[in-house]
């Protein structure tokens, strides 16, 4: 058994009865599972209630993970299914807030960097859901085309197309607030 997946060796542990896995895990994945999880439900208390409510699956249901694909991937895809529950839920439009201090953490010396994340951030939260959360995969957690394909329960031609339409509707977002490739 391949144990290059750091996040699938952590379950294995906690499933063996070794508690400190779990926190390991909470550690290791809690924080880009709120941020994502911000990205469809667009709320900090319920980004942090999904990811809350993912971990709380792992222990109840103590399942043996499968290891057809990444760990990560399949936790992301967990979050992602509580998260569009939430949504479908609350059947109303969440404010926009907070979500600069989510995605960046802790605040950065560099005013100017400071202020491009937050056109970068206000701009993506501008975008439909699909194309936030194809984004926020790809390229702010580092996932592979297969690995968001797997999470997004979609082709990798429509990943890839979804992709480009997120980026050249973002880029275009971000041109109108006077960001280009130079000053990036």
């Amino acid at each position: 058994m391949e144990t290059a997946d750091r996040g699938a060796a952590l379950y294995r542990d906690f499933l063996g009865g070794k508690a400190q896995a779990l926190e390991e895990l909470v550690k290791l994945y809690g924080d880009g599972l709120t941020r994502f999880a911000y990205c469809i439900v667009r709320d900090d208390a319920a980004a942090e209630d999904v990811t809350a409510d993912t971990f709380a699956a792992l222990i109840a249901r103590r399942k043996k993970f499968r290891e057809e694909a990444k760990f990560k991937t399949y936790l992301y895809a967990a979050a992602r299914n509580r998260a569009i529950d939430y949504v479908r839920r609350r059947r109303k439009d969440l404010p926009l807030r907070g979500l600069e201090n989510v995605l960046t953490g802790e605040s950065s010396d560099d005013i100017l960097r400071q202020e491009r994340y937050e056109t970068l951030y206000t701009c993506m939260q501008a975008l439909p859901a699909p194309y936030k959360e194809v984004l926020y995969l790809i390229y702010f957690d580092g996932f592979s085309v297969k690995e968001t394909c797997r999470i997004l329960k979609k082709s990798a031609k429509q990943v890839y197309n979804l992709t480009s339409r997120a980026r050249s509707t973002l880029k275009l977002r971000l041109e109108k607030e006077g960001f280009s490739h130079e000053n990036c």
